[in-house]
């Protein structure tokens, strides 16, 4: 893991945050609509979400960071080895495979491999 891929931060007021991260960047997001906003701070992305319910199956709408590895099982594999525990196992989700762990005061923590991912 290189650097950070992105800051995930889940809100009921998206048009509050991406005013917030307007004025401390000093830029407008890359991307916007009602449910979300997607700035980039460096190469590092800041992808503020809609609170919503979450589905069977769906991911809770909890903030997290996510860095990208080639090979999220691979990852995973050498993490359980070293004595960490994934939560969710590898999974390909639209945005790339993913799999999440904690760290020791529960922060959720997202490895990921981008579709668009070089490393």
């Amino acid at each position: 893991m290189t650097h950070l891929l992105e800051v995930a931060y889940f809100s009921d007021d998206v048009a509050a945050m991406a005013d917030f991260y307007k004025q401390l960047l000093g830029a407008e997001p890359v991307a916007a609509s009602e449910d979300m906003a997607i700035f980039m701070s460096g190469n590092t992305k800041i992808f503020i979400h809609k609170t919503y319910e979450a589905g069977e199956g769906e991911m809770p709408p909890e903030n997290h960071f996510a860095y990208p590895v080639e090979d999220v099982d691979g990852a995973c594999a050498a993490l359980e080895a070293a004595g960490l525990r994934v939560e969710v196992a590898p999974k390909d989700y639209y945005w790339g495979r993913s799999a999440y762990l904690r760290d020791p005061d529960g922060h959720l923590i997202e490895l990921n491999k981008p579709e668009a991912y070089k490393g």
